[in-house]
């Protein structure tokens, strides 16, 4: 893991609310497609403003924002699905 993907990791857990609920093990599958509807969320939303950016109804700091916001949510995705591989591929390796 490099230090950049790291950094952004703990950038996106520091935005999440303080207040939210640990996952339990009964919620997990509840959990990630929470996960992934909020990621989905704001890929959307920055779609939505690059295109008002586009068409002059945003600013460009707007624009900025939304861009660094998406670049974060996809930069953890692609953490979290690296390292389900990772543990995958130690669970293969494994004597049986």
């Amino acid at each position: 893991m490099d230090i950049k993907t790291s950094l952004a990791v703990e950038a996106y857990t520091q935005t999440r609310s303080a207040a939210a609920p640990a996952l339990s093990p009964d919620s997990a599958e509840e959990g990630a497609a929470r996960f992934l509807g909020t990621f989905a969320e704001t890929l959307a939303q920055g779609e939505n403003t690059a295109r008002a950016a586009i068409t002059g109804a945003a600013d460009p700091h707007a624009l900025v924002e939304a861009l660094a916001s998406s670049k974060l949510a996809v930069e953890t995705v692609v953490t979290v699905r690296d390292r389900v591989v990772e543990a995958y591929q130690e669970i293969l390796r494994m004597p049986v």
